[in-house]
């Protein structure tokens, strides 16, 4: 009897390298749920960097109602716990590994738990953060100055860029990458020439962008290697007062100044669906009316995920 019990092989005893394979199975729920805590064994597995690449929340949403005033949503307590429950048991087992981290385009994270997240992933070389409501200034900016490996971010069309790409300019050296999910007006992209000369690749699909500010991006970014304009509204700029023009096919002189590109990606068909759903919502996606998942999406294969 004593013999057959000692060939049971016990849980904690099964190689670390096949409890790593199993958990990479799991959702993050699964993976902060608890399984840590069974035995020194499993906890050392959990913190395994194999499993802490990437943070997806990309499945996880606020509880929240819209509200007339800033930051123009009320998240539901519970939903701010459970967010908080799950970013800081991640980051607990993460062990400052984390490269990649992805948040859902309702998910909607406060100033404090920005912080707390970005202190403890110095690593960080990619951020998709699509809602900003909740993140002032001086959030962000602190974040940004604990990324200092920051290469990629996608991130909501905002009204005041220059402060966010100074610090991106002053703190992250390998910063090339950029996904703007939201309209582009001639600021914005007289910005990223100021600040972002060496950017490489650029994401504008699915938005209002202005034809002056396409120009603008195309002459004074001498570094782009790639430009996304897909299913995007480009309007002409037009005599104040006067109705904005849509135009329905890019000119000969833009064409010029992005055949330089490796890369230019386009699309303004009336037949494709992702035009059409673009200008029914006049250039700002409502992403919670499509297919779940669809805003992950790019034509650009480093920014779609």
């Amino acid at each position: 009897m004593e013999d057959s019990e000692s060939l049971v092989r016990r849980w904690e005893d099964l190689d670390t390298d096949i409890l790593v394979k199993i958990f990479q199975s799991f959702d993050i729920y699964q993976l902060t749920s608890g399984i840590a805590h069974v035995c020194s064994a499993w906890r050392l597995a959990c913190c395994d960097p194999l499993l802490w690449k990437t943070l997806d929340l990309s499945m996880m949403k606020s509880n929240f109602i819209k509200i007339p005033l800033e930051p123009y949503v009320y998240v539901d307590g519970r939903s701010d716990k459970k967010l908080t429950r799950v970013l800081k048991t991640s980051l607990n087992l993460s062990r400052g590994n984390l490269m990649t981290l992805i948040f859902h385009f309702n998910l909607y994270v406060s100033d404090d738990l920005l912080t707390y997240t970005a202190e403890r992933c110095p690593r960080l070389k990619r951020l998709v953060m699509p809602a900003w409501n909740r993140i002032k200034k001086t959030g962000i900016c602190k974040a940004i100055c604990c990324w200092k490996d920051l290469e990629s971010l996608t991130m909501p069309s905002i009204a005041n860029p220059p402060y966010l790409m100074e610090e991106i300019a002053k703190n992250c050296k390998n910063f090339n990458e950029l996904k703007i999910m939201g309209p582009c007006d001639i600021f914005f992209a007289s910005t990223l020439v100021a600040y972002l000369p060496k950017l490489k690749v650029l994401s504008l699909r699915c938005s209002m962008l202005l034809k002056d500010a396409l120009i603008i991006i195309l002459d004074g970014l001498q570094h782009l290697e790639v430009l996304n304009i897909s299913h995007c509204l480009v309007i002409d700029t037009a005599p104040p007062r006067a109705p904005r023009r849509l135009i329905k096919e890019l000119d000969p002189v833009i064409l010029e100044k992005a055949s330089r590109l490796r890369m230019f990606l386009t699309c303004m068909q009336d037949s494709c669906i992702m035009c059409q759903r673009t200008k029914n919502d006049e250039g700002l996606m409502r992403w919670y009316k499509y297919e779940e998942g669809l805003w992950l999406e790019d034509e650009v294969r480093s920014l779609a995920y």
